[in-house]
Order: structure tokens, then C-alpha cells, then sequence
């Protein structure tokens, strides 16, 4: 018979590896600073669940416009907290430019906020739930199914008093596909939810109030990207600082080390949701009929099915003509990008420097990186290696190692995440570490 802790590992284990309201007649006010201190639950916000998730027939050009919201009730959020929370449909920006509909969760607490301030938001990103649709984070926190841990690091954050928006990541609409490890796709998602948080009817929420962003794992890289591409993109926004594990910082480190191993299906995840950001890439062509149906069996699964219906893929078994990474990697687009150059693109801190550096990604504001020392999916190179870049760059990172594997780390660090975020939240200084080895 096995032990708890022995069930406990193997379980984690199998878990780890709408036109715009307007032309409704349905109007979305934009609460100001002056706007009430907490949720007004008889605000109008009732668009049809399905309507959350389907594509819209036009999305406003503004990322973080509300398109669609509705109350909803969140029973995978432990511990009974009292709160108001809404499915949204808001508008972001992909990788080019182009503007998309995303959906997401945002939840405030009913408790009064007596901190500094107005009551601060922290933008959350889950780690891998999966490529289907019924993967998305807001049906599984309003109910299909549970991911326990992102629900623990919800209601933490609940518990503290912060309003949460967790966005769900772009190509969860009805008939998409999500942009897996896209970095710009993922930083923007995560910084319009931010932005949209103060727009839904009734949330409360002062659109001037101080941002925090949090995730791990995927959402660690998402943070990270929304971390440099903050004062550029969302200018307005008060990010006052980030927290990031498990970062996947370098895809091609972590490709190779995927390759054939049991967390095989997060590189399929990543290859299928790189090739829909970047349609002018060579991709389906380049399948064999294995190719098509593992990609298929992707498009399909959440998280659990993910590792156990694609453990031990390799990438050569999937190609007509067994290419392996490094050919795929000299391939080149109809722009004249090489399949190498997309991926390198995605790289985390490179480019990065304090504000008034010049750099292409300025960043004012602290981060935090962890990972677990028994780390078994993500390289531990690639994690250390961000961490390095960043301090070289003079970024105010404090880093922290924790005794646990993958997913064990992201609920080792939940507390320590929330209190470091809170201490940013109260203006509390951040020196790093640094000079830590």
C-alpha cells in the first residue's frame, strides 16, 4: 500500500509537467477614483456565460476595454470567502499589434480594505492548465473541475484583502487555440486584465490603485513578460512589483531537456501554441500523421491528460521528415524569420534594464524569482540563468530557493509570495539579494 506521501507525489506528478456591450444596448461605465469602496452587487453585469467565450464580431482598439462580463459565484476559491466576483471578456493585444478579446476572473473581497490606499489589485496568471477550451482558469474556478492549488493562491490573496485578476490567457474564446509560452500574447493579457479590473459595473475598484502581478510556472513567464513590458505597453498602471517562479526563461534550454521525457506534452503545448501566435511560420506542413494526432490529442487535453496522453513525444517522431530542433529551429517564414529567431524572442531578461536605462524593457518596480530545489520540469539552468540577467541588469530582484519539486514550490512560496507583494503594496523597501550566490 502506498503512503500519503507517496499518493501525494504521484499525484503531483500526473498534475505538474461579443460585440462590444455597447451595441447591445448593455453600457459598461468606467468607475473613476471617486467610485464606491466596495462591490455594489445590484450593478448591472448579466451577459450570458456563453457570451463570455465566444469570439465577438468587433473588439475595441483600448486593451482592457470590458466587451462582456457576468456575476458568478467561485466554489473552487477555498475557505468560503466572502467576495464578489465576475467573468469578464475584455479587449488586449496579440504579438502583432492586433487587437483580441481575452477572458479572465476578477474577484474582490467583501471585507473593507484598510490598507494604504485604495484597495490594490494583483494580476494573476495560472500555471499550465491545458490547451481545450473547458481548460480555461475561470471555468475551472467557477466550477468544471478544480485545480486546488491556483484556487489556494486566489483565495490567499482574497484573504489579504487585495482584488484578484486572473486572466485566463489569450485563445480560450470558443474555436481558438492559446498562444502557449507566447511572451508578448501572455504579458499583455495579464496587464489588460489589470486594466479592466476597475472597468466592470460595480467591482469598486479605483483604476489608479496600485498593481501587483503574480504567477508560476507558464504564469511565472507571463508575469515576468508583463514585468518588461509594463512601462511600455501599460504605462498608466501603478505596477509596484512582480512575483515569478518557475520560470521557463529560455524555450529552447527547456525544449531540449522535454524532448521525450514524462512532461513531454508541455514542449507539444508549446510548439502548437508558438505556431498559432505566429501563423506565417511553417508548421502544419512539416506534420506527419503522428504529428497531427498528437497535436490534436493537445487541443483536446487539460493539464492531467496533457502528461499522461503525450509523455515521452519526441519532436522528430512528429515530422515528416524527423526534424529535429535544430532544423526546425534554420527554418524560415514568408517575413524571413527563422523558426530559432521566434523562439529566441520569447527569451526572458534580455533587454531589460532599470527605467531611464534606454533599454528595450525598463522596469522600476522589484520582482521576485523562486523555484524548488527539486525542481523536475523546468531546467534549473534556464530558472538561475533569468535570475542572473536580471541582477546583472541592476533589476532589484530578491531570489529564493525553496525545498520542493515543481508544483510543491508554487504552494511552498504562496505565503511568502503574498507577503512580499503586500510589502510593495505599503511602499515597504525592496533591496534584493543579489549579491547572494
Amino acid at each position: 500500500m502506498r503512503t500519503p506521501r507517496a499518493k501525494r507525489k504521484t499525484r503531483l506528478l500526473a498534475l505538474t509537467a461579443a460585440v462590444a456591450l455597447a451595441g447591445l444596448g448593455l453600457g459598461v461605465p468606467t468607475l473613476t477614483a471617486g467610485a464606491a469602496a466596495t462591490p455594489d452587487a445590484s450593478a448591472a453585469c448579466d451577459a450570458p456565460d456563453e457570451r463570455i467565450y465566444q469570439v465577438p464580431g468587433g473588439v475595441p482598439s483600448d486593451p482592457g476595454s470590458v466587451i462582456a462580463c457576468r456575476a458568478t459565484e467561485l466554489p473552487h476559491v477555498p475557505g468560503d470567502i466572502p467576495m464578489h466576483a465576475w467573468k469578464v471578456q475584455y479587449s488586449s493585444k496579440d504579438n502583432a499589434g492586433r487587437a483580441v478579446a481575452v477572458s479572465g476572473t476578477v474577484a474582490v473581497p467583501d471585507a473593507e480594505w484598510k490598507g494604504r490606499g485604495s484597495r490594490p489589485v494583483v494580476a494573476f496568471n495560472p500555471g499550465t492548465l491545458g490547451l481545450g477550451s473547458q481548460c480555461a482558469f475561470s471555468k475551472q474556478l467557477a466550477g468544471a473541475f478544480q485545480d486546488e492549488y491556483e484556487g489556494e493562491n486566489v483565495a490567499a490573496l482574497l484573504k489579504a484583502g487585495y482584488a484578484v485578476a486572473a486572466t485566463d490567457g489569450a485563445g480560450y474564446l470558443d474555436g481558438q487555440t492559446h498562444p502557449y509560452v507566447s511572451g508578448a500574447d501572455a504579458g499583455h493579457a495579464l496587464l489588460d486584465i489589470a486594466r479592466s479590473a476597475p472597468e466592470i459595473p460595480g467591482s469598486g475598484l479605483d483604476p489608479k490603485t496600485k498593481v501587483g502581478l503574480w504567477g508560476y510556472s507558464e504564469g511565472g513567464a507571463a508575469s515576468l513578460w508583463a514585468a518588461q513590458l509594463a512601462a511600455s505597453y501599460a504605462p498608466e498602471l501603478d505596477v509596484v512589483g512582480d512575483a515569478s517562479g518557475g520560470v521557463p526563461g529560455d524555450l529552447k534550454v527547456v525544449a531540449k531537456a522535454l524532448n521525450g521525457g514524462p512532461f513531454a506534452g508541455f514542449m507539444v503545448d508549446a510548439v502548437l501554441g508558438l505556431s498559432s501566435a505566429h501563423p506565417r511560420m511553417p508548421f502544419d506542413e512539416l506534420m506527419n500523421d503522428q504529428g497531427e494526432e498528437t497535436l490534436e490529442k493537445a487541443r483536446s487535453h487539460c493539464l492531467a491528460g496533457t502528461i499522461s496522453a503525450l509523455a515521452g513525444q519526441r519532436i522528430e517522431d512528429n515530422t515528416k521528415d524527423r526534424l529535429s530542433f535544430e532544423q526546425l529551429y534554420a527554418l524560415k517564414g514568408t517575413d524571413g524569420r527563422t523558426w530559432g529567431e521566434v523562439v529566441d524572442a520569447q527569451k526572458l531578461g534580455v533587454g531589460i534594464g532599470r527605467a531611464g536605462s534606454g533599454a528595450t524593457y525598463e522596469i522600476d518596480f522589484p520582482v521576485l524569482q523562486y523555484r524548488g530545489a527539486l525542481e523536475e520540469v523546468i531546467p534549473v539552468e534556464t530558472e538561475d540563468a533569468t535570475r542572473k540577467a536580471y541582477c546583472e541588469a541592476n533589476i532589484t530582484t530578491q531570489w529564493k530557493v525553496y525545498p520542493g519539486e515543481h508544483l510543491t514550490t508554487d504552494q511552498l512560496a504562496k505565503d511568502d509570495a503574498v507577503k512580499w507583494l503586500g510589502d510593495r503594496f505599503e511602499g515597504k523597501p525592496e533591496l534584493g539579494n543579489c549579491l547572494l550566490p
